[in-house]
């Protein structure tokens, strides 16, 4: 695979600081996992469900998230990064902050939770205030970028909720407010998956999924994605609102408004891999299971948001779905797009400047092809248990399944940990303050104030 055309990857910040989110995510993708495995089993301790879920929820995918906004809103859209040094600090602000919260709910030591929630806001509103400092220099958004616009504001409202909720843990405050616990959690968790990581994903594969098929959204597909446009982020802010008031009705419209934006985006996105006559990569091999994963969810969600929109037990659509979601979906966008985006990283960094001086490996020669083969099938066939699993109520089914998906998940990242060991190692060294760039560093803010 080649450098993609139009990338001008000197607008983005160093390339250090995208990788060491990924790598930390990495981290919180196996203690998630592994914690899963022993919850089936019933000896993981306290609050291990809720840790779990924060453990991948915020430190897997969100942590990527904001590693791979903050690289690809600057290349993407022409601009330069507002603040290196912010982009660091949001690093450690959130990774510290889910590490200590996650050990707390595990401990079951609640009285510090506000304290480590409290760290987690700060990095994400860091993140918002720089990537969208950033996205306003952009003259006139695209449907990425107006994604991505809708995403930062979704993460204000999360991450305030979730302060309320960890605060509540000790100090009552939403029942005071004429706020039922439950229904801020719903809100909570709605707003997280389906505002945050979900309008991320959506936005970042109108332009990822074209440019590795290398097709277009024209006609039929550009149709669909004002569907999706029109539909999805009104559904979701209304799925939400009607959710922490106790609104069925409400919950209702914005359940079915989010079923068909997600059918209408998932249609594009089965339009790109059918229409594409590109090699088939390890990218593409993930992009097409979320093509068959996400209207899947969607099919199976609608009847229980219909008939149940505002019951925790639909929060994420029918019960029994919850992994084909997180993982069948979420999961395996983030797995196929690291699957180039760490290489190409490392690429830039090694061996860009050598290209007609010397031969140099391609993007795709940097990881081992049969690992990469083996982390899918071991992933698609554990997640598949799990899903049977949860659909059946068989046990050991759910057992075997997050084994075998935890074990396709140390596989994958020991590939792709791999890539920076063996071609640079250095890739990962921030300079002070975020501020060393190889490239550049002309204008930017840092600089100006040392």
């Amino acid at each position: 695979m080649s450098v993609p055309a139009g990338i001008d990857a000197d607008r983005g910040p160093p390339m250090a600081i995208p990788l060491a989110h990924f790598v930390a995510g990495f981290g919180f993708l196996l203690a998630g996992a592994t914690l899963g495995v022993l919850g089936v089993v019933g000896v993981a301790p306290g609050l291990a469900g809720a840790a779990h879920v924060h453990l991948l929820l915020v430190g897997w995918v969100c942590l990527t998230i904001l590693g791979a906004m903050t690289q690809f809103v600057p290349v993407w859209s022409g601009l330069r990064l507002h603040s290196r040094r912010l982009a660091v600090a949001q690093l450690a602000l959130v990774g510290g902050g889910v590490a200590g919260f996650s050990g707390l709910l595990l401990a079951g030591n609640l009285d510090l939770l506000p304290v480590a929630g409290g760290a987690m806001l700060v990095g994400f509103w860091t993140f918002v205030y720089n990537v969208g400092r950033t996205l306003s220099g952009a003259s006139e958004f695209d449907a990425t970028e107006r994604h991505f616009a809708l995403a930062l504001g979704y993460v204000l409202l999360v991450t305030a909720l979730g302060l309320l909720l960890a605060v509540d843990f000790t100090r009552p405050v939403l029942a005071a407010a004429g706020l039922a616990r439950s229904q801020v959690v719903a809100a909570h968790a709605t707003l997280a998956v389906f505002g945050v990581v979900l309008t991320t994903v959506v936005g970042a594969l109108y332009q990822l999924a074209t440019m590795f098929t290398q097709t277009e959204i024209r006609g039929t597909d550009a149709t669909l994605r004002r569907v999706e446009e029109w539909t999805y982020p009104p559904g979701v802010v209304a799925l939400a609102a009607g959710r922490l008031v106790g609104h069925a009705w409400l919950a209702r419209v914005g359940a079915a408004l989010a079923v068909v934006g997600l059918l209408a985006f998932a249609a594009v996105l089965a339009r790109k891999l059918y229409e594409t006559t590109v090699e088939r990569t390890p990218m593409l091999s993930r992009y097409a299971v979320v093509a068959l994963a996400l209207p899947s969810w969607a099919l199976s969600a609608a009847p229980s948001w219909l008939g149940r929109p505002a019951d925790p037990a639909t929060t994420f659509g029918h019960p029994a779905a919850g992994h084909l979601l997180a993982a069948g979906v979420v999961g395996f966008v983030l797995l196929g797009t690291l699957y180039h985006v760490v290489p190409f990283i490392v690429w830039i960094r090694q061996y860009s400047d050598r290209v007609g001086l010397e031969q140099v490996p391609m993007i795709d020669d940097l990881y081992d092809d049969r690992l990469a083969a083996v982390d899918f099938w071991l992933t698609l066939g554990g997640l598949s248990l799990v899903v049977l699993g949860e659909s059946t109520a068989f046990e050991s089914a759910r057992l075997v399944g997050g084994a075998l998906a935890t074990l396709g998940f140390a596989v994958f990242a020991a590939n792709l940990t791999g890539v920076v060991v063996r071609h640079g190692p250095e890739s990962l060294r921030i300079g002070a303050f975020g501020g060393t760039s190889p490239k550049s560093s002309d204008s930017d803010p840092d600089e100006q104030f040392p």
